[in-house]
């Protein structure tokens, strides 16, 4: 599954531009991504991932902004967003 292209798709409560701006400062510095979209407006961050960026370091670089990921997609899958500490 690392081998190849991934597009996660995480629904992330966000509440003002200093909320999106965290997060796509996270994004910014994360080796591995191709491309990004955060969006204020539709409260989701759209990833598009090279091989070998895994969902969980993902969704765990998001999660350490302190802002809350409701729901999380791999390539339109649902998957879980409990991370193991």
């Amino acid at each position: 599954m690392a081998d190849q292209e991934h597009t996660y798709k995480f629904n992330v409560t966000m509440s003002c531009g200093g909320c999106s701006g965290a997060v796509n400062r996270v994004l910014g510095k994360l080796d591995g991504i191709q491309s990004y979209d955060v969006s204020l407006e539709k409260q989701e961050a759209v990833i598009v991932a090279k091989p070998g960026l895994d969902y969980e370091t993902v969704l765990k670089t998001i999660k350490k902004t302190g802002k809350k990921v409701t729901s999380g997609f791999v390539d339109g899958e649902s998957r879980s967003i409990d991370v193991a500490e």
